[in-house]
């Protein structure tokens, strides 16, 4: 008889346990179609799970939105006479940058690519207008572009010394 009460019990527990319950349940707060040019996208803000789909045009998460910062990191004192025009894209990055300086002498402009801990990664001299920078062997992260004004000055006969004014730097995020 005791045994018949014990199981009984435990059943009613288990059960009541069991229908409170939700698991994979998403209460979704607000959502709508978006249709443009480019097709049409169901959304929903709120969501608990996400995937991402990419393709040979890039990637898209379906599910909760990813934020992304696009942000110029610094300003330098040293150089406000310099007024250069740079624009890196596309950020966020999954295979390569684009390091754009229109209307400024390249001859004398040098990137460096740095990871999140301040470990140089490239460094190499602007040579045109437009750069690619090569992205795709690195993990995703954040990186930091920091675009350079190299001089260099005569300090002896024998040798040329070269210094470096930092002109801007760039925060970007590898998918």
């Amino acid at each position: 008889m005791k045994y018949k009460i014990f199981l009984g019990s435990t059943m009613l527990l288990l059960w009541l346990g069991l229908t409170g319950l939700r698991a994979q349940a998403s209460l979704n707060a607000s959502g709508a179609v978006a249709s443009g040019g480019g097709g049409t996208a169901n959304y929903s803000v709120g969501q608990v799970v996400y995937t991402t789909n990419t393709g040979s045009n890039g990637s898209v998460a379906q599910g909760v939105q990813q934020s992304y910062e696009i942000s110029v990191v610094t300003a330098i004192e040293q150089t406000k006479d310099i007024h250069l025009s740079a624009l890196v894209y596309p950020n966020p990055t999954t295979d390569y940058l684009i390091l754009s300086v229109p209307d400024f002498d390249t001859s004398k402009l040098a990137y460096q690519l740095y990871d999140w801990k301040g470990i140089l990664l490239q460094s190499k001299n602007i040579t045109s207008a437009n750069t690619n920078i090569a992205m795709s062997n690195l993990l995703p992260a954040v990186y930091f572009v920091k675009i350079t004004l190299v001089e260099t000055m005569r300090a002896s006969s024998n040798n040329n010394a070269s210094t470096n004014k930092e002109l801007k730097s760039f925060k970007i995020i590898k998918k």
